[in-house]
């Protein structure tokens, strides 16, 4: 078998990977999936219902064909599968609004010049405190945003608590940003009572969604750091999502413990994370989200199971189980004394 020539192909890909970024971000604030989805399927049709030049709704759309987000045939454009589950915003399933925080300033900045990036060994952003700063107003895009993309996450952790068996369950949401984790439980559970912390401007818009979910009296605010407020006791279980990984492994432990206390004997503290293999390439989404942190924290990074395990034992906690989503490149652990 002949092994193919050399190619600069991939480079270029590369190189240029910014122009996917800014099209794709450009489509979904034009909300021309969105139109092409109820029918406005050519350049003129396009043009008059987002507002835009037909040249510029050309070369768009062609774009977005060429990198496989469109199909196109006889001068008309569809939605490719994907495309029509995640990029219309009459879909349950859209996600259109991560462009927020994913494409926003603060990643694009953070990745804007890598080289002292990786000669530090973390973030220069914000005077080094990067995405962790005092109460930064990312965790409001971020807020804002991600809810949806979390919900397969949150369902399969609302399953693995047997939250629909109605049990009283008092859960403690950290660094709850969106709030769905929580909000999902007790939309399963009628007796299942939410205490989310996070910053006070990020659990407003948690409190919002609460409403709209119609859990708010069984929904309360923990307001300020992690680190620094009282949790309280005697909870069933503790969700950690997505917080982990902007930290060094000594403060994670130091917040397990403070996650142990505040747990019964028999409650459950579930981490949800990007988990990348031993071999830290695979799997590729969880793998590559080291670099994220990289760029955008002082000290976090992606850690493996086998780091998580040491980390959680040396906390107290001695069974841990690793469980990989179907649905989501995170993976959830749950965690007993």
């Amino acid at each position: 078998m002949l092994t193919p020539p050399p190619t600069p192909v991939r480079f270029l890909q590369a190189l240029s990977g910014h122009q996917q970024t800014s099209a794709l971000k450009c489509a979904v604030e034009l909300e021309l999936f969105t139109a092409i989805a109820a029918g406005h399927r050519t350049v003129a049709a396009l043009s008059e219902h987002c507002h835009a030049s037909p040249k510029g709704i050309r070369v768009l759309c062609d774009y977005l064909t060429v990198h496989q987000f469109l199909t196109k045939e006889n001068g008309h454009y569809a939605l490719t599968a994907d495309s029509a589950v995640f990029l219309d915003h009459a879909s349950p399933a859209y996600l259109g609004g991560i462009t927020a925080m994913i494409a926003g300033p603060t990643l694009r900045q953070a990745f804007e010049d890598l080289l002292p990036v990786v000669r530090k060994g973390g973030t220069v952003l914000n005077g080094e405190g990067g995405s962790m700063s005092r109460e930064n107003p990312v965790w409001k895009d971020f807020a804002r945003s991600m809810g949806a993309m979390m919900m397969p996450a949150a369902n399969w952790i609302a399953q693995s608590l047997k939250a629909s068996e109605g049990a009283p369950m008092k859960v403690l949401d950290l660094a709850a940003g969106h709030g769905m984790f929580g909000i999902t439980i007790a939309r399963a559970n009628p007796k299942a009572s939410i205490h989310a912390v996070d910053w006070a401007s990020v659990l407003d818009i948690a409190r919002e969604h609460a409403v709209s979910a119609g859990v708010a009296n069984r929904w309360h605010a923990i307001a300020g750091s992690a680190f620094e407020v009282e949790f309280g006791g005697d909870y069933d279980a503790v969700l950690i999502t997505n917080f982990h990984h902007h930290f060094n492994p000594s403060v994670i432990e130091t917040l397990m413990r403070k996650v142990r206390a505040a747990l019964k004997p028999d409650g459950v503290a579930v981490t949800f994370e990007f988990v990348p293999n031993d071999d830290r390439v695979t799997p590729p989404e969880a793998a590559a989200f080291a670099m994220i942190m990289l760029a955008t924290t002082a000290e976090g990074d992606a850690y493996t199971f086998a780091e998580y395990e040491r980390m959680y034992r040396d906390c107290g906690f001695t069974r841990n189980e690793l469980h990989r989503l179907e649905q989501s490149p995170g993976a959830v652990i749950l965690s007993r004394r």
